[in-house]
């Protein structure tokens, strides 16, 4: 990225409650998928409305490493995806164009989850590290269901988390059992994969799932290119092998989870802030963020245009997030403004996050002076009378946008290192900025 950012960034409280309409950038969670079918495609495909950030351009350099030719045209956030040579048909030992390959994917979880199941199609040996977050970040479940379809897949350092190295002699599927009380992307990585197995798989999830929103966001991506993956029952998919995508263009929406910073900026301040280009058919779960502070007493409106949320007195709310966890924070700043404690609840598996969301954002809370409980798997926020400071980021993104809106109605609010937000919305402070016009 060629954006700089300063080592600390003030945020200075709004003169007047915003009326604005913003555009927030392309779904990173759509984007990487996006990318990995249009590498499975072909002889090519184009991904439009496509996020620039830290967690697409690795996905992007990775493809590339591979052997796929991309070309990145961020000035028209398009990404054009094709072989050195097209193919009608796409033999069974050609998935992957390059035998070998070194891939750094920085802390991006989706990268390196989904790349790990896509290169069990290939043949040949690939390595996949990160920054020293990722080597703690757990894999060992995905690592596990390749191992019982025959992959050979390990953990570098034996411990279940990045480097990993694939071992790859093609993808023959069979019958799998997986755990995704860590991560869903674990189970999405063998959707996005397992069509264009030898042979049919059948994946059963044991145990609880969580953020099954971003489960189903992959099976209507598999819809919307006419690949299958039927769900026999709950938790249990069947997914006939051999399938072929033969390209064409993915389009991606707007970013919901960047669009919970600007509707909690209206909750906040009492402002009317409209995100324009989602609305609640969108294949992301975290557009329900509205609907949590909605029960807080804000007023959201759909229309055309986009959702638009118009902030009123807010009272607390006890919320399962489960499904929409990466607006936890998001809401944790929302309600040091509410009347009366706000609890969040089955969260855990966000400890395993960027950071550990829990603790790090009970740390940064009570810094600024609101009352936390913290439990394994949530916190109880009570609100307090707040004062500005510096605030840590722990180089996770969602921390820094959301300590950021406290500083629109708190002075003195500093955040350390804003850079992070690169991650996924490296744009984030000028877009903030617009809420003053």
């Amino acid at each position: 990225m060629s954006l700089t950012y300063p080592p600390e960034l003030a945020i200075t409280p709004l003169a007047k409650p915003p009326s604005a309409t913003v555009t927030v950038p392309g779904s990173k969670s759509i984007t990487n998928r996006a990318l990995v079918l249009a590498a499975l495609a072909a002889p090519g495909c184009t991904v439009s409305g496509a996020l620039r950030s830290e967690d697409t351009e690795v996905m992007v350099e990775s493809l590339k490493r591979l052997g796929w030719l991309v070309n990145a045209d961020w000035d028209t956030d398009t990404i054009e995806v094709h072989r050195d040579q097209s193919h009608e048909q796409i033999e069974d030992d050609e998935w992957i164009p390059n035998g070998h390959a070194e891939l750094f994917v920085g802390n991006s979880g989706t990268t390196i989850r989904f790349l790990t199941a896509m290169l069990a199609l290939g043949e040949g040996t690939y390595r996949l590290d990160g920054i020293p977050r990722m080597r703690e970040r757990p894999i060992r479940d995905l690592l596990d269901a390749l191992s019982q379809l025959g992959v050979d897949v390990r953990s570098d350092a034996d411990n279940g988390c990045p480097p990993v190295i694939v071992n790859a002699q093609g993808l023959h599927g069979g019958r799998v059992r997986i755990r995704a009380d860590v991560s869903s992307q674990f189970l999405s990585a063998l959707l996005l994969v397992c069509p264009f197995a030898r042979g049919d798989t059948t994946v059963e999830v044991v145990g609880t799932m969580v953020s099954e929103p971003y489960v189903e966001m992959t099976l209507q991506m598999l819809r919307m290119i006419d690949v299958k993956a039927d769900v026999e029952s709950p938790g249990r998919y069947r997914i006939p092998g051999g399938q072929r995508y033969c390209g064409g263009s993915i389009g991606v929406e707007p970013d919901a989870s960047s669009a919970s910073y600007f509707w909690a900026a209206a909750a906040i301040t009492g402002g009317r802030v409209t995100v324009a280009g989602l609305n609640r058919k969108s294949l992301q779960g975290d557009v329900r963020f509205v609907d949590v502070l909605g029960e807080m007493g804000c007023r959201v409106e759909e229309c055309d245009a986009g959702i638009t949320v118009h902030g009123k007195p807010l009272r607390g709310v006890d919320v399962d997030m489960n499904d929409i966890s990466d607006t936890v924070m998001t809401l944790g700043a929302v309600a040091c403004f509410a009347e009366g404690p706000t609890t969040i609840r089955n969260v855990a598996h966000i400890r395993h996050k960027e950071t550990d969301r829990i603790a790090a954002l009970a740390t940064e809370l009570r810094k600024l002076g609101a009352e936390v409980e913290e439990r394994d798997d949530g916190l109880t926020i009570h609100p307090r009378p707040l004062t500005g400071c510096a605030v840590d980021t722990y180089n996770d993104h969602r921390m820094a946008m959301s300590l950021a809106l406290v500083g629109l109605k708190v002075p003195g609010v500093v955040i350390r290192n804003p850079g992070c937000v690169a991650k996924t919305y490296p744009g984030f402070w000028e877009d903030l900025e617009k809420l003053r016009q």
